[in-house]
């Protein structure tokens, strides 16, 4: 008997040995490629010789560890900092991070491209990492790194239910709602493709296509649990139940910057009663520097509590008083972030702002903190950030042409996939260059599933899974995860 159990232990070590042959459908060969993908994507992080660090990662240890309450960040992802033992060392943060985006990257291997051997799809997964920026946000004490994990977890979600299984769905479902609540922008995302996924079964019902109304339920666990857990978490630090009351205050910065708050006051002061009137020929040009500039009137005004009500009346009076402006400066807000992306926004020696606070509550981390490459300044994104954009120019362009292509070709999967992705990119781009004004790093922490996606569609194609093609007219016949 031990005999045969050996032999069998030898015949699995030869299988997973052999990447060629062993396929992410088996369960094992799932494990090994979640096991491999960690290290990969936290690459960045190892070579830097700590997480990354990003400015607001002060705020999230202070509000985490050190339990004051910061109107502008999520507590959420704050309280996550402080179950998983940051104050111990930040690597058990991005250690779940990683983990949490390998097993989302290998359920969509699993469910897109079942026969796909383990080689190829570790190949695919340090492509990804080379030529994107997501080992920089996976390895970074930071939620941006959730952003994707949203979109993914839905699509799988509301496409792939019966591939994954109850136990990876729950799974899903489960980090689906923790992603989406660990920043206000990725509930908003969620909700958004919520709403689309709901209209295109509307749409679907309509025209008389099979589209299951149980489809919706799981996408929409995810938004409650996100809200459910928002909501819970600011209650936490509060004693009161609420979204977010930093909105206004980012809405504002935007309008600033694009000029339209300026226009208000010069043409409503002082008979408005603004408290800005009197700093109106003093107001910082760009949303940043309004936001986190010492020497601001908003510091001056009580920062994000004493400013909250007269921004959101502010950004109430813009908007009756300047709608045509208000729709064509968001529009163009919302291209420009749509196209802006790059890696490595403002990851630099942080030091100067962020040592009284680490200081304080991450002590024993401090020495290999300041030893890191990046606090020594020694981290060039320049030709890392042309590489990221480049790819990232190049996968959209390509995505545009395989979606288009997929369509007329009767390949429904792929264009589902595809327009899902295409999608959640444009719904991100509103959502952030509207609401909060554009950053390199806004859709940047998104655009790794554009060469993904293209890579995993692609692959499909050759091995026959579940993207084959159908007649353009059977594509109202896609079940509950697969097409028959």
């Amino acid at each position: 008997m031990r005999r045969i159990k050996s032999t069998a232990h030898n015949g699995l070590a030869a299988r997973l040995f052999d990447l060629r042959k062993v396929e992410l459908a088996d369960p094992r060969c799932e494990l090994a490629a979640m096991a491999c993908l960690v290290p990969l994507l936290l690459w960045a992080a190892f070579w830097n010789g700590f997480p990354i660090i990003y400015y607001d990662t002060g705020a999230y240890v202070l509000e985490g560890l050190g339990g004051h309450f910061m109107m502008e960040r999520s507590p959420v992802y704050s309280l996550f900092l402080r179950l998983v033992g940051a104050g111990t060392s930040l690597w058990f943060v991005v250690f779940i991070q990683a983990a949490a985006t390998a097993f989302v990257l290998t359920q969509c291997g699993r469910a897109l491209t079942p026969r796909l051997s383990l080689g190829v799809f570790l190949l695919f997964g340090a492509a990804i990492v080379a030529g994107t920026g997501l080992p920089w946000y996976a390895g970074q004490i930071e939620p941006d790194c959730f952003a994707a994990l949203v979109v993914l977890s839905i699509y799988l979600l509301v496409s792939h239910a019966r591939t994954l299984g109850s136990v990876r769905g729950v799974l899903l479902v489960a980090l689906g709602g923790f992603a989406a609540a660990s920043h206000p922008s990725h509930l908003l995302l969620a909700g958004f493709l919520l709403i689309l996924i709901a209209a295109a079964s509307v749409v679907a019902g309509l025209t008389g296509s099979r589209w299951p109304g149980s489809r919706l339920l799981k996408p929409a666990l995810v938004c409650v649990l996100g809200f459910m857990l928002t909501v819970g978490g600011n209650f936490i630090f509060t004693r009161q139940f609420f979204v977010s009351r930093a909105g206004a205050s980012f809405v504002f910065a935007r309008m600033l910057q694009d000029g339209i708050v300026m226009r208000l006051l010069d043409d409503t002061c002082p008979g408005s009663g603004y408290r800005l009137c009197a700093y109106r020929n003093s107001l910082p040009p760009t949303a940043d520097g309004w936001l986190w500039t010492p020497n601001s009137p908003f510091f001056k005004l009580g920062h994000f509590d004493g400013t909250a009500s007269e921004s959101e009346r502010i950004v109430r009076d813009a908007l009756m008083r300047y709608p045509v402006l208000q729709l064509r400066t968001a529009i163009g807000d919302a291209a420009t972030q749509f196209f802006r992306f790059g890696t490595g926004d403002q990851i630099e020696p942080q030091e100067w702002v962020l040592y009284p606070v680490l200081a304080r509550y991450i002590p024993r981390q401090m020495s290999a903190y300041l030893a890191a490459r990046q606090q020594r300044g020694a981290i060039d994104f320049r030709l890392i950030g042309k590489l990221d954009i480049a790819v990232g120019i190049l996968s959209l362009g390509v995505l545009a042409f395989m979606l288009a292509w997929s369509i007329q070709a009767g390949y429904c999967q792929v264009s589902a996939f595809l327009g899902f992705v295409l999608a959640a990119l444009i719904g991100n781009a509103v959502i952030c260059g509207v609401l909060s004004g554009p950053h390199d790093r806004y859709q940047s922490r998104l655009m790794w599933i554009t060469p993904f996606s293209l890579l995993l569609a692609t692959a499909s194609q050759r091995r026959g899974s579940r993207m084959e093609r159908k007649p353009a007219d059977s594509c109202s016949e896609i079940q509950h995860g697969a097409i028959r």
